[in-house]
């Protein structure tokens, strides 16, 4: 890397990596480079005895308004057009031809080269000038590679390129260009993408996030599709477990090959990808973690986050490194510097939703673009909405309050720059140009996980400064409640002893949305049901394997984030009328009075109605555990009423494959009916310790229905009645005399810090509370004991 200067970013940290990391197995495409010497001696031409063509360039960029869109498109245009009609001298035009002989000497088949651009101030740890210049793909013949990089050269004057430089704080005459010309991985016969050795959005460090589509790299470079996405965790990598914790299934529609017209601007096409194709993954699971491998060599060997594309020839059916460079804003952030949080304070209709690109809201008029040329029409302040933006957008996208695209992925230009300028986008949504209607009033949220939501009219919004850094220690164990896996990475940076309640009610609520039996019973069901599970399941061996995964996913997710702490997961705890509100739901739950006292917890999965459905959930946890290594998963069962159902439902795990003790595997039990902390020293014979479940503990403790939406009875409703505090202490008293685990997984700590100090001094060893409330608690628990 001590080359920048001479190759600039990109072409020296692929010599780089050709010179230093072929030995630890990383393949990267060979090429060669022009020198950031020979593009200032092009630039030193003079015709006919007139100014040299550098000087031509900085008189006319002299003074240029680059906030003025037209005369910026003006400027650059007509710099361009200097460059592309200023002639190669003799010797460059000569050494450039002898190492092409080179190159081609060594292949018997006509060869095809990608002609890239390298500035000098590229690929920089706190500037990615991310897709600032062209690059040319499948280019053939050295009469061609000449014209390429003399477009190449150009593209230094892209109007993105100039506005970029002058944002960035850098002279146009102080970066100088280089031309890279590297063989052609022939992606476009296989898949292509980017991946970061960081999570884009939580600056997560233990993950490696992967994108890949069908063809060559540029359309998921330039945001033209939805890529599939996959995580990676690095610590069960370098175990040897299965490390993929995460997938998502892009809708990859095009795909980019080559043409046979091998000449720079001709040289590639887009093409539809069929059906039956867009619905499996670009890559299985090997090539991921293939991949995953050598971005960790990569990221090793640089020292820092890194921002890499690759490429899976479909000849060889081997995968190759493209590039690599520093990823540039998370990694910039250190984990002491205090952190916005962007919370709704209420909501809406949902008008159109895509991947979330920043954790941000952003609110105003909708401005559609359809064609870049109208770009100037984005007003400071303007949520721009259009099909795709590419890094030519950048001089309006730094105006816009937020910014929203029918295509794209997280590891697009439009998002990596959308995320330098502090921008909150969602792109990838499909239809936002069709819905969302010029000049009426939205909210743009990336503050509810990977999805971002678009929603109708302007809602109220809550930010808040949270302080980072070490915090007073405390007697007691401060865990987390997690119910959404998408937020996982961002909250494990909240100081936390682990996760104290992680619901599995979230991960079938959101990720999956279909009734366990529609899914066990498929094919056999209705057609509309039938058409709903294929639609979910698709790119998944069957509605049943899609399930399990979707599950086992969501759990890693969370277990990774926050490894090695402890997570403690709870088995499902539906109730009859929420398992109704399911797709096909409604043809398989009973009508119940009171479904809060009904077929719930433990007695659901002891039905022999619900046995499959419960064995696809311990599929699911073993396969986290056992498969994925990730043994700081522990078990929960919610609503265990009797000894009886307690001695049954620990069997049933084991005969599941979850036997108590084994690999490490922890049980805990809810304690949340007043038999539980009545008769705790027999129920605690058959698991390791209680969470309390201080909600329904209350409402059974005091006869009150808590859903009943009746003021009288919410006066009533306080975890510090008498009663309550007593079957409590009963409880706390249980575990530690036993030596067992007790924790408390309700509300009533964070609303009541009295309560929480109470349950300090009671000597309970961990509370879990909602991750928004964990600073406030904390502080006032550690001054309250002072």
């Amino acid at each position: 890397m001590t080359d920048v200067e001479s190759v600039g970013g990109k072409n020296a940290s692929l010599g780089e990596m050709i010179s230093q990391l072929a030995g630890a197995g990383v393949r990267v495409p060979g090429g060669f480079a022009t020198t950031a010497q020979a593009f200032r001696d092009f630039l030193s031409y003079s015709a006919n005895g007139g100014l040299p063509l550098a000087q031509r360039i900085a008189d006319r960029l002299e003074g240029l308004n680059i906030d003025d869109v037209r005369s910026l498109a003006l400027a650059g245009a007509e710099i361009r057009k200097w460059i592309v009609e200023t002639p190669f001298q003799p010797r460059l035009a000569a050494e450039i031809a002898e190492f092409y002989a080179k190159l081609v000497a060594d292949s018997s088949t006509e060869m095809s080269f990608a002609v890239r651009s390298s500035a000098t101030a590229e690929d920089l740890p706190d500037a990615s000038f991310a897709g600032q210049q062209e690059t040319f793909l499948n280019v053939v013949g050295i009469d061609n590679v000449l014209e390429a990089m003399k477009e190449v050269f150009a593209s230094l004057y892209n109007d993105r390129a100039i506005s970029y430089r002058v944002h960035k704080g850098f002279t146009h005459a102080e970066v100088a260009l280089s031309a890279g010309v590297q063989r052609m991985v022939r992606s476009d016969l296989g898949a292509a993408g980017v991946m970061f050795t960081i999570d884009t959005e939580s600056g997560f460090k233990d993950v490696v996030f992967v994108t890949s589509s069908y063809g060559l790299g540029e359309t998921v470079v330039q945001g033209a599709v939805n890529p599939d996405e996959f995580y990676v965790h690095k610590p069960m990598l370098e175990l040897g477990k299965s490390p993929v914790i995460r997938r998502n299934i892009g809708s990859k529609l095009l795909k980019m090959e080559f043409t046979n017209e091998a000449k720079a601007g001709r040289s590639v096409k887009t093409v539809d990808v069929p059906v039956e194709m867009r619905n499996r993954y670009s890559l299985d699971d090997a090539e991921v973690v293939e991949l995953a491998k050598y971005a960790v060599i990569i990221e090793n060997h640089y020292g820092r986050p890194m921002d890499i594309e690759w490429g899976k020839d479909g000849r060889d059916g081997k995968l190759y490194i493209l590039q690599a460079r520093p990823e540039t804003v998370k990694s910039q952030q250190k984990s002491t510097d205090a952190q916005q949080r962007f919370k709704l304070k209420s909501s809406g209709t949902v008008l159109a939703s895509g991947r979330a690109i920043g954790q941000k809201i952003g609110a105003g008029p909708v401005r559609v673009i359809h064609d870049a040329a109208d770009m100037e029409r984005v007003q400071p302040g303007d949520v721009l909405v259009a099909d795709m933006t590419d890094p030519n957008w950048e001089p309006v996208m730094k105006r816009a309050a937020a910014i929203v695209t029918n295509r794209g992925g997280r590891t697009c230009h439009a998002a990596i720059i959308a995320r330098e300028l502090g921008v909150p986008a969602v792109v990838g949504c499909g239809n936002a140009t069709d819905i969302l209607k010029d000049g009426t009033f939205v909210t743009v949220s990336c503050a509810e996980g990977d999805e971002g939501r678009i929603y109708d009219g302007l809602l109220e919004t809550e930010v808040s400064e949270e302080a980072r850094g070490e915090l007073p220690p405390l007697p007691t164990k401060i865990m987390l409640n997690v119910g959404n896996p998408q937020m996982a990475f961002d909250f494990q940076s909240i100081p936390n002893g682990g996760v104290g309640l992680a619901r599995l009610e979230f991960i079938i609520n959101n990720n999956i949305g279909v009734h366990p039996k529609a899914i066990l019973e498929y094919p056999n069901i209705d057609a509309d049901l039938k058409k709903a599970v294929e639609s979910v399941a698709r790119g998944h061996a069957s509605p049943k394997a899609f399930y399990i995964d979707k599950l086992a996913e969501g759990i890693a997710t969370i277990a990774a984030a926050f490894w090695p702490k402890p997570v403690i997961v709870r088995l499902s705890d539906f109730k009859s009328n929420e398992y109704k509100k399911l797709i096909g739901g409604s043809r398989y739950e009973p009508d119940e009075e009171n479904p809060m006292l009904g077929f719930r917890g433990a007695a659901r999965y002891l039905s022999p109605d619900f046995a499959e459905s419960f064995e696809m959930e311990c599929l699911a946890m073993k396969r986290v555990r056992n498969d994925m290594g990730l043994t700081n998963v522990e078990i929960m069962v919610p609503f265990v009423r009797t000894l009886g159902q307690a001695e049954k439902v620990v069997d049933l795990l084991g005969k599941n494959g979850l036997k108590r003790g084994e690999n490490g595997l922890r049980l805990i039990m809810m304690c949340e009916v007043p038999s539980n902390a009545i008769l705790a020293d027999q129920f605690l014979a058959h698991f390791d310790g209680f969470s309390i479940g201080s909600n329904d503990l209350t409402q059974l403790t005091l006869g009150l229905d808590r859903d009943s939406g009746m003021a009288l009875l919410a006066a009533d409703f306080d975890e510090r009645d008498p009663a309550v505090l007593a079957l409590l202490s009963m409880a706390i008293k249980a575990c530690r005399a036993q030596g067992k685990y007790i924790g408390i997984c309700g509300q009533g700590p964070s609303d009541h810090p009295d309560f929480a100090v109470w349950l300090m001094e009671q000597g309970i060893e961990s509370m879990s509370l909602n991750p928004d409330s964990v600073i406030d608690t904390w502080t006032k628990l550690a001054a309250l004991q002072k």
